[in-house]
């Protein structure tokens, strides 16, 4: 039988690449195309694809032969070249979450992470655990891990091994349904690409359809649908005392959270460390550790693993000091994640710089208030918020700006709120923070942006 042969129409994006390489690890013929490396914004990304055997081609069709499978995001546009090859040529299509997850369910055991919040993180606790205890994971995230290093030593977001399948699991699209896992795990819910009934329906047939469901209870729509299931498929986690695997007394120092870990079935209990910032990331590292115990891992090992544990790339990342300032990356692009990552920052520091650029023109078109109200409730008074324009890469999206109401808000309150068009406008203000403070680079959707945050440490450790 002939090696599948697959095209990545937009190869670059944060999900498609992981599973591109996964699948070319795993010997599969991959090709694609990507609009980053045809505006001449991904050099790199073509270079190393093409030492690994990937040919990039142009966006315009002209990769298509006909017989290998067109694999794209839910979200792509029929008019793309590539598409209208593939519909011409009689190539099979295939939506990216399509192919991942009968991936995922094909295994012999698998285990899916969703959730609003903290999927890649997550994702990337279980991954190096799995990978530390010697269980040999396979592993499609949405996110680079740093404990998993690529052929050239930078941090990977796939690992290919014979172990369990472990994947991020996506919502955004309707594609979680797709899933039925060995172990699945949800991490909470809250209002975000869909209304709450449709999320309540699609996580809840998730946790009904896994083999057995790891449920973070200190999200109460997740605490209501643990109620609809059978107990003995269910594990609860959280900084709950009720939860099956909880931690209590947590708190945060410079190296990182402390907490005290305690497992109600088994009688264990031992501290918790994590070298992370944020106190959501407990709960993720309690997700992690009850997945893993499914999975057939010693909790005592598991938990010595997370003391290593480095994180995932832009989330929460510290990109390094200079000048008395450390700069962090961070993917935080939607309400709830944006909130989350100001408590953790505000928490390290008394005060914070943040460059804050929209991953799209439509995010921001409806329900303000909570992009709103999420900024106002993480910013003190002397924290300074510059927030651009949306990122654009094409395609024929409404470009309406809503990034200067939402700043005009924001002022309203008080807030050292700035629209900027202009990247300069940050990193001038930038010149001012002092020793201590913090500069928060943030946003998705944009690899420019880690360049950013590398320009600005550059510029700090110059002063």
């Amino acid at each position: 039988m002939a090696e599948p042969r697959y095209f990545f129409c937009g190869i670059g994006g944060s999900g498609m690449l992981p599973l591109a390489r996964f699948l070319h690890a795993r010997g599969a013929v991959v090709e694609g195309s990507d609009r980053a490396v045809d505006q001449g914004r991904a050099d790199g990304l073509r270079t190393k694809l093409k030492g690994l055997g990937i040919t990039v081609h142009p966006q315009d069709g002209s990769g298509i032969t006909g017989g290998e499978v067109l694999v794209t995001s839910s979200a792509v546009e029929a008019t793309i070249p590539d598409v209208a090859a593939a519909v011409e040529k009689g190539s099979r299509r295939m939506i990216r979450a399509e192919l991942l997850a009968s991936l995922a369910n094909s295994a012999e055991v698998s285990c899916g992470v969703a959730g609003t919040s903290g999927k890649s993180t997550t994702t990337a606790m279980l991954a190096h655990i799995l990978a530390e205890i010697g269980a040999d994971p396979a592993v499609v995230n949405g996110a680079p891990m740093l404990n998993i290093e690529d052929m050239d030593g930078s941090p990977a977001a796939f690992r290919e091994g014979d172990g369990p399948f472990v994947c991020e699991v996506d919502e955004s699209d309707g594609s979680i349904a797709l899933y039925n896992p060995s172990v699945g795990v949800l991490l909470n819910v809250s209002e975000d690409h869909k209304p709450m009934p449709e999320l309540m329906k699609l996580f809840g047939g998730y946790a009904e359809r896994a083999g057995k469901v790891v449920l973070g209870v200190g999200s109460d729509p997740v605490r209501t649908i643990a109620k609809e299931l059978p107990t003995d498929k269910v594990v609860t986690v959280g900084q709950e005392a009720d939860a099956d695997l909880s931690a209590a007394g947590v708190e945060a120092s410079t190296d990182g959270l402390r907490g005290m870990l305690k497992d109600r079935g088994g009688g264990y209990e031992a501290e918790l460390f994590l070298p992370l910032m944020g106190r959501f990331n407990i709960d993720n590292a309690l997700a992690a550790l009850a997945a893993a115990q499914l999975l057939g891992a010693e909790i005592e090992r598991s938990v010595d693993a997370l003391r290593t544990f480095k994180g995932s790339a832009r989330r929460l990342q510290r990109i390094g000091t200079g000048g008395g300032v450390t700069v962090i990356d961070d993917f935080a692009h939607n309400p709830e994640k944006i909130a989350g990552s100001l408590g953790a920052l505000t928490a390290a520091s008394d005060r914070i710089h943040v460059y804050y650029q929209p991953h799209g023109y439509g995010p921001l078109r409806s329900g303000l208030d909570l992009w709103e109200n999420a900024f106002a409730s993480g910013l003190r008074q002397g924290d300074h918020l510059f927030i651009s324009k949306p990122a654009y890469f094409g395609g024929t999206v409404e470009t309406h700006d809503h990034a200067e109401r939402l700043v005009a808000a924001l002022e309203k309150r008080g807030l050292n709120a700035h629209y900027t068009e202009e990247r300069s406008a940050f990193a001038d203000h930038v010149e001012k923070a002092e020793e201590g403070d913090l500069v928060v680079v943030m946003g998705a959707r944009d690899d420019s942006l880690t360049t950013f945050a590398h320009d600005l440490l550059a510029k700090l450790a110059q002063r």
